[in-house]
């Protein structure tokens, strides 16, 4: 049996859902039926979206402890060419603090209880029970993986896990909120208290769709196409509050279906924002 594929049944015993990683560490592109997110993809850590694609497919969305799934034909290719597992450490109801370099690493070890530890290749996965909302740079060399996307499977490790401390919380609080969009309702109210005149629901999800087939068929420029793509998509409505947290979970997918980095999209998103003075 192939190595990734036997560490993958084994975390999904476990109640980790696991995915296959290719070069790069990236997820695998999403398949035909499900290109520019056609089939309405998967929104929530929890499969229930519209989207019944068997392939590996959406990214972290992907990550499924169903066995027959994991060892499918349909997988199979992926394992073949994958480099490394990854995982849904939210579905998990875990929290991942990744700590990049030694002086995070010795940060974390003054500001946060001690739990369960695994070394990667430049630095520490502190594992904690509890999920959140993932936040990257919350502090130099410090990001937060939980929902809404992967980690790499790096071994078990080693100390007993912790409950998430209220400490790590607060980093994700501490946040820009140039990179927090706010939960809103789909068409809220202006700033004047009357309804948003041209953003229906209708014209927001098509905005979001065309933005999400313009990055997922970018062939080339992936950086620059993500980027422009996050600009147009908040000029266009980004300044009344109609983006929920769910419509950029389906940019960040495609773009990580492209091989883009949950750092790169939310750069990329900050960027546009502070380009459009937001």
């Amino acid at each position: 049996m192939n190595e990734h594929l036997r560490i993958a049944l084994d975390l999904a015993t476990r109640g980790v859902p696991p995915l296959p990683l290719r070069q790069g560490k990236r997820p695998f592109p999403n398949c035909g039926a499900c290109k520019g997110n056609a089939c309405g993809g998967r929104p929530n850590m929890k499969h229930a979206g519209p989207c019944r694609c068997p392939g590996v497919c959406h990214a972290w969305a992907a990550a499924t402890t169903e066995p027959a799934v994991i060892a499918s034909p349909t997988w199979g290719a992926a394992w073949r060419q994958a480099v490394c597992v990854g995982y849904h450490p939210g579905a998990a109801g875990l929290t991942v603090v990744d700590l990049d370099n030694a002086d995070a690493i010795a940060w974390a070890h003054g500001a946060l209880p001690a739990t369960r530890t695994v070394p990667t290749t430049r630095g520490e996965h502190w594992i904690y029970r509890g999920p959140m909302r993932s936040v990257n740079a919350v502090r130099p060399g410090v990001d937060i993986k939980s929902t809404m996307v992967y980690a790499r499977y790096l071994g078990p490790g080693t100390g007993t896990m912790a409950d998430l401390p209220d400490a790590v919380r607060a980093l994700a609080a501490k946040e820009h909120p140039a990179v927090r969009p706010a939960p809103h309702a789909a068409v809220p109210t202006g700033a004047g208290g009357g309804e948003c005149r041209h953003r229906t629901p209708a014209y927001l999800e098509r905005g979001i769709a065309m933005a999400v087939q313009r990055i997922t068929e970018a062939s080339s420029a992936v950086h620059v196409t993500v980027y422009r793509t996050f600009l147009a998509v908040l000029s266009a409505h980004g300044r009344c509050g109609c983006l929920t947290d769910t419509h950029v979970a389906r940019l960040f997918t495609a773009a990580q279906s492209k091989g883009e980095s949950v750092r790169h999209c939310t750069d990329a998103w900050t960027n546009a924002r502070t380009a459009l003075g937001m």
